[in-house]
């Protein structure tokens, strides 16, 4: 039996989508459900549409091309927000894998896998973008110090942020904070 890797593509359960220089070459069905929009309004457009912002757009770029350029590969869990229909402009978090086809040039050309975890870990604060991030990076178990060498800002804003973050949800704790994080 010959594998059909066009529609494995096509009717995979997650997300995928093929870029070229942070740009949408290629997508499935999936991941335009996900974003409540069309393959036609995709394709061809940065990968921007799919950010709460355009500086949140730069700044993951540019933290993550370091680690595709070593690694090859890059996973974490981000809010991102849906482009069209009737949830359009909702944000919601979502776990992004990619792959880079060349780590010389790691936006050349890459496989992006997108898996929507809003049933599980609704948005339920409204966050500043950094506020995300450092959001994303307590949840992978990151320190304030190991937050601030990622981010590249001083440990001590980061704990500023994550001051914010515990009154935002009323954490106690960070233990707390962390654990209704994942909850949403």
């Amino acid at each position: 039996m010959e594998i059909n890797y066009q529609l494995a593509f096509e009717m995979a359960p997650v997300g995928l989508a093929l870029s070229r220089n942070r740009t949408i070459m290629d997508c499935n069905q999936r991941l335009c459900e996900m974003f409540g929009t069309t393959r036609e309004q995709l394709m061809g457009q940065s990968f921007q549409i799919l950010y709460p912002s355009a500086d949140e757009f730069e700044r993951t770029g540019a933290r993550i091309s370091p680690i595709l350029n070593r690694n090859g590969t890059y996973a974490d869990d981000r809010i991102m927000r849906r482009v069209d229909g009737r949830l359009k402009g909702e944000a919601f978090w979502c776990h992004v894998t990619g792959r880079a086809l060349n780590r010389e040039a790691p936006h050349e050309a890459g496989i992006w896998c997108f898996e929507d975890l809003s049933a599980r870990r609704p948005v339920k604060a409204e966050l500043t973008a950094r506020e995300r991030e450092v959001a994303a990076h307590l949840m992978q178990g990151l320190t304030s110090k190991q937050i601030g060498k990622t981010l590249a800002i001083s440990h001590r804003t980061i704990e500023i942020y994550r001051a914010r973050l515990m009154r935002k949800y009323k954490a106690a704790n960070a233990g707390d904070l962390v654990q209704k994080l994942m909850a949403g």
